[in-house]
């Protein structure tokens, strides 16, 4: 993928880790998307309540409501369910993420990002979910 490729994407990231929302803001912002962030499943169901993401980003181990409840919540949601969602989580056992894609989750991204390989996992999926939807 080319170098500053415009993305006409709008990402929610949902994670209590400052430092890995500022990386990932950084880099989708590079990247040409519009990001919205959230400290917990809580703060991220009220961003949903303004904004239609292209894609979320979540977290799974988080305080006040954690990355499988929010998950579950936005599938449950008919205005929300189509919407791709991505794990974003330091669980790096082969068998933590196919738990994870097994509940349905859209894609994995483990932490620490590699950031080379970060904008092309996020791509991967938004390009599935819209060859599903159509």
């Amino acid at each position: 993928m080319s170098g500053n490729a415009d993305k006409n994407w709008t990402v929610l990231i949902v994670d209590d880790t400052m430092d890995n929302l500022i990386v990932a803001k950084t880099v989708l912002k590079f990247h040409g998307a519009t990001v919205y962030t959230a400290m917990n499943g809580e703060e991220g169901l009220k961003v949903l309540q303004e904004v239609t993401p292209t894609v979320i980003l979540l977290d799974i181990r988080m305080p006040t409501m954690d990355g499988w409840t929010m998950f579950r919540l936005v599938r449950e949601n008919p205005a929300l369910n189509h919407i791709p969602i991505i794990a974003v989580t330091a669980y790096a056992m082969l068998s933590d993420r196919e738990e994870i894609l097994a509940a349905g989750f859209d894609g994995y991204i483990s932490k620490p990002f590699d950031i080379s390989q970060f904008i092309i996992d996020i791509e991967d999926v938004v390009n599935r979910a819209a060859q599903h939807r159509n």
